[in-house]
């Protein structure tokens, strides 16, 4: 099991949740990938969006309903500040996580996070679980709660 993997298993059981993580057969790179192989609608896919700020260069994880985008004007509004796509590098380094698998949840350095209230119209949603080929089902209040992100307005 990768270290990346680990951590995500260890955040949900220390939030006292038995998720079941599911390995996928081939990548779930993208919300679509993901939501085919989970047999899920694609707004049941929480993906992790990491932006980082132009003034202060802090990193921020927009957790968002897989068929919505994040809009950097709406979302720079909501942190306070002109956001830019974070590197590969940055990502990893900051949250433990490669692009495509970035988890909600088991970051090295949780950063600040927003959640979009979208997903609360589902029982479950499907999140990326550290690896672009692993991924847990989760009911949206507990993602939320565990992830410590805020419900904001930043999507188009």
């Amino acid at each position: 099991m990768s270290k990346s993997l680990k951590r995500v298993t260890q955040a949900l059981t220390d939030a006292g949740l038995s998720a079941s993580i599911l390995e996928m057969d081939g990548e779930t790179r993208t919300a679509a990938q993901a939501a085919e192989q989970a047999g899920c609608a694609l707004d049941q896919i929480a993906k992790s969006i990491i932006f980082q700020g132009a003034d202060s260069g802090t990193i921020y994880l927009f957790v968002t309903a897989g068929g919505n985008m994040v809009d950097a004007d709406k979302a720079a509004q909501l942190v306070g500040e002109p956001l830019g796509r974070a590197d590969g590098k940055t990502v990893r380094a900051v949250t433990g996580f490669a692009i495509g698998g970035v988890s909600p949840v088991g970051h090295l350095s949780p950063p600040h996070s927003f959640f979009d209230p979208r997903l609360m119209a589902f029982d479950t949603v499907w999140a990326a679980a550290g690896t672009p080929r692993h991924i847990f089902e989760i009911a949206p209040a507990d993602l939320q709660r565990i992830s410590g992100a805020k419900t904001g307005d930043f999507t188009q």
